[in-house]
């Protein structure tokens, strides 16, 4: 094994030294953060000295200009520096609410794949390969709309190396979206609705566990919050707050309007105002039993300890499955469908036109007309067929009545009075 015989510093980057088994000097330099070595090809030190100035000088050139890179990092490693990045920015309050999708994209496809893959060695074939092995792991061709996910993911490990100077910009590959187009969205029928309610209400009452009866009450008032206010299950309803809800008194008739803050489309159109259907103050009378210590900044849909609850979707799956609701000509159904059935609903009883609608979505025109193609001939069926379909066009009464109890009546005079001495119900 070589070993060095004489060693010289020539400044606090730059080193000679000539080894055992070689009598050429060797130029030992530091760039960007890491050492590199290069023989001077001479045994004299005068000219050893001179080339090695001259290398340190080039090396710096090049890597200043993006003309190479100084080491090679494997994708796990940045992938893991990227993902720890982003959950700081999120801890902060200053992340983007999309991170979470990146997270998880890059924990569960990208860095199964490409863990000990160099970053530079990812090309079109690899890309290929991926692609083929991700339609295999879920099962299925994924969305456009997942590719493009997966893509802005990817993207943000690309974008970090060659920040790094761990890639070139002219390396970073081309991705593709070869996603199949967006199709009709799954959603329930009210009394679809209310078929899968009851099987949770039954649950909740076989639960075994306090906390598993917590949880399924909990994912009540989450559905029938969707239901009255056509919200994104997950993205915006798991952040609201109790300062986001603000009620409106009409005569004996309380309107609440909820501001959504965070979400998948706040980035672009900032906070959005919605208004919940009537029947929302029944969720609040149980939320604000369960919660009578509750202050402005507290998360509405945790567990009575405050602890936030993933399982949502899970005992929702559950209830669908057992009532033989999961499956649907338009794909499987999830606790998301709750926001198409508002949707359809809504486009069906005709109350107001599709771009109010939009705008209460937080969506477009477009994507409605898209995704809801096949509801819009309907909504116009009593006037093409001129039968008069009466009440079959509204939501059932059950979703959307409210008895004003004296008890209703107490709780809505006190959110009042809350509201305007704290500005929070």
């Amino acid at each position: 094994m070589a070993t060095v015989i004489h060693r010289k510093k020539l400044s606090p980057t730059l080193s000679i030294f000539v080894q055992s088994n070689s009598a050429n000097w060797i130029a030992r330099m530091k760039v960007n953060q890491t050492y590199i070595s290069r023989t001077t090809k001479t045994s004299c030190e005068q000219e050893a000295t001179e080339r090695a100035f001259r290398l340190l000088i080039e090396y710096e050139i090049r890597v200043n200009s993006n003309l190479m890179l100084v080491n090679n990092k494997r994708f796990g490693l940045v992938a893991r520096k990227v993902i720890s990045n982003m959950q700081t920015a999120l801890g902060l309050g200053q992340g983007k609410v999309i991170y979470a999708d990146y997270i998880n994209a890059l924990c569960k496809y990208h860095i199964p794949f490409f863990e000990n893959v160099a970053i530079t060695h990812i090309d079109d074939e690899l890309l290929a390969k991926f692609n083929q092995w991700r339609i295999e792991k879920l099962g299925r061709v994924p969305a456009k709309s997942t590719i493009l996910n997966h893509n802005a993911a990817f993207m943000q490990i690309f974008d970090y190396a060659v920040k790094k100077k761990w890639l070139l910009p002219s390396q970073v590959p081309t991705l593709e979206n070869k996603g199949v187009s967006g199709q009709r969205r799954a959603a329930l029928s009210p009394q679809e609705y209310l078929t899968v309610r009851k099987q949770i209400e039954q649950l909740m009452l076989n639960s075994r566990k306090e906390v598993t009866r917590q949880i399924r009450e909990l994912l009540l008032d989450y559905m029938d919050f969707a239901i009255c206010t056509g919200m994104r299950p997950g993205t915006e309803i798991d952040q609201l707050t109790w300062s986001d809800l603000q009620p409106e008194l009409n005569y004996s008739k309380l309107l609440f309007f909820v501001a959504v803050r965070k979400g998948k489309t706040t980035k672009y159109t900032g906070t959005r105002e919605i208004v919940c259907k009537e029947a929302v103050v029944n969720v609040i009378s149980r939320l604000t039993s369960r919660f009578p210590h509750r202050r402005a900044d507290d998360k509405i849909f945790v567990l009575p300890c405050g602890k936030p609850v993933k399982e949502l979707p899970r005992h929702f799956d559950r209830a669908l499955s057992e009532t033989g609701l999961k499956e649907s000509k338009q794909g499987q159904r999830t606790l998301y469908s709750l926001r198409h059935s508002y949707i359809t609903w809504e486009l069906m009883a005709q109350n107001v036109t599709i771009d109010v609608i939009a705008r209460q979505c937080g969506t477009g025109i477009q994507m409605i007309e898209q995704h809801y193609s096949h509801v819009v001939p309907k909504m116009f069926r009593s006037k093409l067929s001129g039968v008069d379909l009466g009440e079959d066009l509204k939501v059932t009464a059950e979703l959307s009545d409210v008895t004003y109890t004296t008890k209703l009546l107490t709780e809505m005079g006190i959110w009042m009075k809350n509201y305007r001495s704290r500005q929070y119900i």
